[in-house]
């Protein structure tokens, strides 16, 4: 069974939310069918438009692009850890709106390909009528990134490639990553903090957390450290210092 969350977790600068409900139809390498359930209280309806809302055609492409990152990433002869790129649209057409209650149907058939660039065709229907098409470019990368499987790192962090992270190792929300580094086992990364890329974590250190000031009353405050520094063990780092 196809583990949407996952996959779509390997398609860099994609948009925040899932625009994939469910796959129906696939044959691995070759061709994929999903759907998205188009719902009023979709976040982008609020200004797209106010009173007539309609769906975005750059977010139907992001739509088609999903499904397309599920079938690339599904087939066999990938990189190991493969991340996936919207490299490029070709020929775009949009035929008709869409709106709240429409159910697009979304499918994709690979073109011509090499090892780490694809081609896709992509249609969007609802019912039987085409309501938008393109040529898809993507492109393929293979991503050293290893998170040991205990550790907790929040979906909305920012990890760059070749980075490790240990057992146990906690990184929050506003966290940013960079590439090369190393977070050792059970260390925590908390707060607005942004690491730059070569740094080495110890285990148990703790970088981010609230200071110790009694003024402190939760406000964000930015913690930023550069490149190639290493952190000892038990060394602990708070907010604002």
């Amino acid at each position: 069974m196809t583990n949407i969350p996952i996959l779509l977790d390997r398609l860099c600068y994609r948009y925040p939310s899932m625009l994939v409900d469910a796959i129906t139809e696939q044959e691995p390498g070759r061709r994929i069918v999903a759907v998205k359930n188009v719902t009023v209280n979709e976040e982008f309806f609020q200004g797209h438009f106010p009173g007539t809302p309609l769906m975005p055609g750059v977010l139907m492409l992001e739509s088609l692009s999903q499904v397309a990152a599920i079938l690339l990433l599904e087939r066999e002869g990938r990189p190991p850890d493969a991340r996936v790129y919207l490299r490029g649209v070709n020929d775009a057409k949009f035929r008709r709106q869409v709106v709240p209650g429409d159910r697009l149907r979304l499918e994709i058939t690979l073109g011509r390909r090499r090892a780490l660039l694809a081609r896709a065709q992509a249609v969007a229907y609802v019912g039987d009528q085409i309501v938008a098409e393109a040529e898809l470019l993507l492109g393929l990368v293979s991503d050293r990134t290893e998170i040991d499987p205990t550790a907790l790192v929040d979906p909305r962090a920012v990890v760059g490639p070749g980075t490790r992270i240990g057992p146990h190792a906690i990184v929050g929300p506003h966290v940013r990553i960079g590439a090369g580094c190393r977070i050792g086992a059970s260390s925590v990364i908390e707060g607005w903090t942004e690491i730059g890329d070569e740094t080495e974590i110890y285990p148990f250190a703790s970088i981010g957390q609230v200071p110790q000031d009694l003024k402190f009353r939760g406000e964000e405050t930015q913690l930023l450290i550069g490149r190639r520094n290493i952190f000892r063990e038990f060394v602990t780092i708070h907010r604002g210092t």
